[in-house]
C-alpha cells in the first residue's frame, strides 16, 4: 500500500516510524513460519567499549529482536578487548547454527581494525552488508547479498510513498561505504533506474549541483548543511544525518538534527524525511529483515 502520492506540491513528511512498523508487521508471518520449521532467526550483536550512543543503539536492536520473536545474543565486551579476542568471538558466532546474523557495533575503540573485523564475518551472516563479498553482490545486483540497512531503508521509504525513481536525477551527498556508495548503487540499479551523481564536501558548486536533483539523499554527517538554495521546487529529500548540536533549552543540553536545514528546506519539497522519525527507524527494521533473510538462506 502506498502511504501518499503527492501531486499537489503540498510538502509531505515521510513517516519512517509508520513504514518501519509496516516492515516489522510484514516480517512476523515469515518469522513464525521459520520458527515453526525449527529455524528461529538469530542475531548476535557485539559491542566493544562503553560508548553511550552505541549502547543505546545495541539496546534498541536487542529490543526489536524480542518484540518480533527473534533469538538474540548481546555481547558487551570491555574496551580493552584485543583484536584477536574479538576475531575469535566472531569465528565462534560464524560456527553457531543459532546465529544467522552478526553485527559488530560501529565505531569500535581505536585499537580495533574495523575492516579486518568485517573480513572475518561469514558473508552469509553479514547482515550489515559491509563484507566485500556483499558489496560486490550489490554492484552486481545479486539479490542474495545483503545491503547496508540505512540505504535499504531509504529505498523502502521511496517505495512506500510511491515516489518514482526511474529516469530521475538523484544526488547522493556523501560517499561512505555505510550509506553514500551503497545508496548510489541501489538508485542506479535496474530496479530503480535513476541517474545518479555522488557528491561530497569537496564537490565544486555543491548547491548548484543539488539544485539539478529530483531526489537528494543527504548523508554527509554535517549538521543542517543542506540549505534552501540547494533544493529545487518539488524535489524529494531524504535526510540520513543524525547530529547532536548544543541546545541549552533541552534537558540533555543538545538536540538532534539532520544534515538538512529542515525548517528552511521543507516548503520547497514534495516529500521530506524529518529528523528524528524519518530514515532512522528504518535502519533497525531493515536489520531485522536482513536477519530473517539470512536465516531463510542458511536453512533452505
Amino acid at each position: 500500500m502506498i502511504l501518499s502520492n503527492n501531486k499537489d506540491m503540498t510538502p509531505t513528511l515521510i513517516d519512517g516510524k509508520e513504514v518501519a512498523n509496516r516492515v516489522r508487521e510484514g516480517l512476523k508471518a515469515e518469522i513464525a513460519e521459520l520458527t515453526a520449521a525449527g529455524h528461529t532467526p538469530g542475531l548476535a550483536v557485539v559491542l566493544v567499549g562503553e560508548d553511550p550512543a552505541s549502547q543505546v543503539y545495541v539496546g534498541s536492536k536487542v529490543k526489536a529482536c524480542a518484540e518480533l520473536g527473534l533469538y538474540s545474543q548481546k555481547w558487551a565486551l570491555p574496551t580493552e578487548t584485543t583484536q584477536q579476542e574479538l576475531v575469535e568471538l566472531i569465528h565462534k558466532l560464524n560456527a553457531d547454527d543459532r546465529i544467522h546474523g552478526i553485527l559488530v557495533q560501529s565505531p569500535p575503540p581505536p585499537h580495533i581494525d574495523e575492516e579486518a573485523v568485517i573480513l572475518n564475518i561469514d558473508p552469509r551472516k553479514d547482515v550489515d552488508g559491509f563484507h566485500p563479498a556483499n558489496v560486490a553482490k550489490l554492484v552486481l545486483e545479486d539479490e542474495e547479498g545483503f545491503v547496508p540497512c540505512t540505504p535499504l531503508g531509504c529505498m523502502e521509504l521511496l517505495k512506500a510513498y510511491g515516489i518514482e525513481t526511474a529516469g530521475k536525477h538523484a544526488v547522493v551527498v556523501g560517499r561512505s561505504m555505510i550509506v553514500g556508495k551503497p545508496m548510489a548503487n541501489l538508485l542506479v540499479a535496474k530496479k530503480a533506474n535513476a541517474t545518479v551523481t555522488i557528491a561530497h564536501s569537496r564537490t565544486k558548486d555543491l548547491p548548484g549541483l543539488c539544485r539539478t536533483a529530483d531526489i537528494i539523499v543527504a548523508a554527509v554527517g554535517r549538521p543542517e548543511m543542506i540549505k534552501a538554495d540547494f533544493v529545487k521546487e518539488g524535489a524529494v529529500v531524504l535526510d540520513v544525518g543524525i547530529n547532536r548540536i548544543p541546545d541549552a533549552t533541552r534537558p540533555r543540553g543538545y538536540r538532534i538534527v539532520g544534515d538538512v536545514d529542515f525548517a528552511a528546506v521543507k516548503d520547497r519539497c514534495s516529500y521530506i524525511t524529518p529528523v528524528p522519525g524519518g530514515v532512522g527507524p528504518m535502519t533497525i527494521a531493515m536489520l531485522m529483515a536482513n536477519t530473517v533473510k539470512a536465516c531463510r538462506q542458511l536453512t533452505r
